[in-house]
């Protein structure tokens, strides 16, 4: 197989990768203490007092400062001597905000330059192919997922075609919107494996309504196409009047640019519905004469948008009118022996490519993706947010099966991660989600769970004014108080859940959450509430100076975390080229950074 002559951008050096991964590590040490410590317990242990040292009004001012001056740049002349400045040697409390909040600046992946551009890499990937226009998904995803899998789907399949690779499996599935996008849109084969029944059927479901709306997508691609082509026209007015003149010289029938034009119109507006589960079938040149030949045919009745349904739905989802058919004479055993026949024809011409195969299996890294497969063949491996451990045993499963020659991971719920270290555990045999890289497992470095939940913070979100619900982690944190106090209780395997949006008031969410304990708020009085109310309410500013340290600690939680996977990518002999880009606006999807790796041509 030969690649496109156009070098992948420079990528970091292993060694560099490393370095860098050295320097954030030597921060979060000093400054992870902050977010190892749990919101709920907030007052029950002092949580202030023996972390911070200035007052809450302070910290709030000097934390707005950076988030809007330091926002988006490089922070220079910082160095580990810094340190100093940020905790107190002896107490190691937090004394100097505005250094902490540069610091957590610098250890963010905009100012550590460890990210590829994404332009740079489909630039790369693409060589002298020209982009491809891509559907308005919004109509049947929401706005962020949208946004996901339009950014995400063309960053795959131009590194797919860089492979010169067709099949496509995406782990941690869901329902499918990235994966039937791609089948749709992009005329891949696609595996999509979830490990939930639920979202499975729950796809099926989607399947089933969007075939109610199939029409109504497909007119409103009609309409954008059309409003494609006439600012096109707009844009290059001599050069629509000589194609219409070179139209109205030649016959209809025979104008081969015509023809092209009609064919892709079809193919455009075939995806545009977004199903599930569709086979969409690349038509080879012979079907795509014959399907100009018949649409022009007075003797078929059939519409273009029947033809595209039927060149791309699967049998069970199928329907055709018999008046649509010109077959009125026919009895109805010969009407569907016939409907079946073309069913089973365009089935068989889209077995081999373009189908979305929803399956449901756990995968863990030690998972044959042959046993699940049958037909596994040279593929790349996809995962929009891929929970936990997941994401990692995707890169595992990468490096170690040679059928799979790319990989383009997105994670999130890094506190579902397993830590080797966390409980002073050692299994080398067991494959943890972190750490992967061998640097920090020499290190033994351990996060902790509520580190890795408050690297799921959005700091951008918080920057452009969206508030942390300062309030509701009050509620929480003194009802806390309440039951060690009054019932002794520090631990509970039950969970006061979100009792804060159904409760009216503090007193309404105290007797809500003992019950959920199954605790007896017979002997607790109102009044006592309230006492515990008063008593903490001048502190709430605490607590909420408090959690805005961890958000602007989360992207360096969140840059450990990638940095320890890019570092596993850069340790493996097979890997030509591996990189950590940014995909997607933060602010509509935090999680927005993908691990993306390719193997050596030799493994191919």
């Amino acid at each position: 197989m030969s690649r496109p002559a156009l070098a992948l951008p420079p990528q970091l050096s292993p060694a560099a990768a490393e370095g860098t991964l050295r320097r954030v590590s030597r921060f979060l040490a000093r400054a992870l203490p902050l977010c190892r410590a749990h919101t709920v317990e907030f007052y029950t242990r002092g949580l202030w007092d023996r972390f911070v040292a200035p007052r809450p009004a302070a910290v709030l001012e000097a934390l707005r400062r950076p988030l809007t001056e330091a926002s988006g740049a490089a922070v220079e002349g910082w160095d580990d001597d810094t340190f100093s400045e940020v905790f107190c040697e002896n107490s190691e409390k937090l004394i100097n905000v505005h250094s902490f909040a540069l610091a957590a600046k610098y250890c963010s992946l905009s100012s550590l330059g460890v990210c590829t551009p994404l332009e740079d890499v489909l630039e790369a990937l693409r060589g002298d192919n020209q982009g491809t226009t891509g559907i308005k998904t919004d109509e049947f995803m929401n706005n962020k997922k949208s946004h996901e899998v339009q950014v995400m789907s063309e960053l795959v399949v131009n590194i797919a075609n860089y492979c010169d690779i067709k099949q496509v499996i995406d782990i941690g599935s869901g329902k499918g919107y990235l994966s039937s996008f791609l089948s749709m849109q992009y005329n891949l084969k696609v595996y999509g494996i979830d490990s939930s029944n639920i979202n499975t059927n729950g796809a099926h479901e989607r399947n089933r309504k969007l075939k109610k709306h199939w029409r109504s997508y497909q007119s409103r691609g009609k309409a954008n196409l059309k409003s494609q082509r006439l600012e096109k026209a707009n844009d290059r007015p001599e050069e629509s009047e000589i194609k219409c003149k070179a139209i109205n010289e030649k016959p209809l029938n025979n104008d081969s640019s015509l023809q092209s034009q009609d064919q892709m119109a079809i193919q455009d507006l075939v995806p545009s519905c977004g199903f599930k589960g569709i086979a969409t079938c690349e038509m080879s040149k012979q079907t795509e004469a014959d399907l100009v030949a018949w649409t022009q045919s007075d003797e078929n009745k059939l519409s273009e948008e029947t033809l595209a349904i039927l060149n791309v739905l699967p049998a069970d989802v199928v329907e055709v009118s018999s008046s649509q058919c010109n077959c009125g004479e026919l009895c109805e055993e010969e009407k569907a022996r016939r409907k079946m026949v073309s069913l089973k024809a365009n089935v068989s011409k889209s077995s081999e490519s373009n189908l979305y195969f929803p399956l449901t299996s756990c995968i863990t890294a030690k998972t044959e993706l042959s046993d699940i497969i049958t037909d596994l063949e040279d593929c790349m491996m996809v995962g929009l947010h891929t929970c936990g451990d997941l994401a990692a045993n995707t890169l595992r499963i990468f490096t170690a099966k040679p059928e799979i020659k790319a990989v383009c991971s997105v994670g999130c719920c890094y506190h579902l991660l397993s830590e080797q270290f966390e409980n002073q555990e050692e299994c080398p045999s067991e494959a943890w989600g972190f750490p992967m890289c061998q640097y920090l497992k020499d290190k033994g470095w351990c996060c902790g769970r509520n580190a890795r939940m408050s690297a799921c913070l959005a700091l951008e979100r918080v920057a452009v004014g969206q508030m942390l619900p300062t309030e509701s982690l009050f509620y929480r944190a003194v009802f806390q108080v309440i039951i060690e106090e009054i019932y002794g209780v520090t631990k509970s395997d039950r969970h006061v859940g979100k009792t804060f949006s159904k409760s009216s008031s503090f007193i309404d969410y105290v007797r809500k959450s003992l019950k959920k304990l199954e605790l007896d708020d017979s002997k607790l009085p109102d009044s006592c509430i309230m006492d515990y109310y008063e008593k903490y309410k001048h502190r709430m500013n605490e607590l909420e100076a408090f959690n805005m340290l961890k958000v602007v600690l989360a992207p360096c939680i969140e840059v450990l975390i990638l940095l320890d996977r890019l570092c596993y990518l850069k340790e493996q002999e097979n890997i030509a080229w591996s990189g950590l880009v940014k995909l997607f606006d933060p602010v509509k999807s935090p999680r927005c950074c993908a691990v993306i790796a390719l193997k050596k041509e030799s493994c191919f």
